[in-house]
């Protein structure tokens, strides 16, 4: 059974080519486009990675990050965060890995594979 990876961002094109890659590259995908559809989609599809945006509306990519590492169940999900904002690196306390939007997309597949397998 593929792995899942749950690509989180507010900007559609960004959802739309995150899953079409993953896809391609033999994981399954679940998305949302903000912290609290995220929290929905988390717990309905339980993904062995997420890929988050930090700025987006309603909720935050930092407070989602937050809400997701109280529950137990999610805590240990890895988490790489993709974003463009300044100070990204410091917004996540403990991330998997951080990418600058336009992503690189050889080195996001390589911090994948090694974190959850092909």
């Amino acid at each position: 059974m593929p792995k899942k990876i749950l690509v989180v961002d507010d900007e559609p094109h960004v959802v739309k080519y995150l899953t079409t890659f993953f896809q391609d590259c033999g994981y399954e995908t679940c998305s949302a486009g903000d912290g609290e559809e995220a929290m929905e989609v988390l717990r309905r599809e339980n993904p062995d990675l997420v890929t988050l945006d930090l700025q987006m509306p309603n909720e935050t990519g930092t407070r989602f990050y937050r809400n997701m590492t109280k529950d137990k169940h999610f805590k240990n999900i890895p988490v790489i965060v993709i974003s463009g904002i300044p100070g990204r690196h410091l917004a996540v306390s403990k991330p998997l890995a951080v990418f600058e939007k336009p992503i690189d997309r050889d080195a996001l597949l390589a911090v994948i594979k090694q974190a959850i397998g092909a």
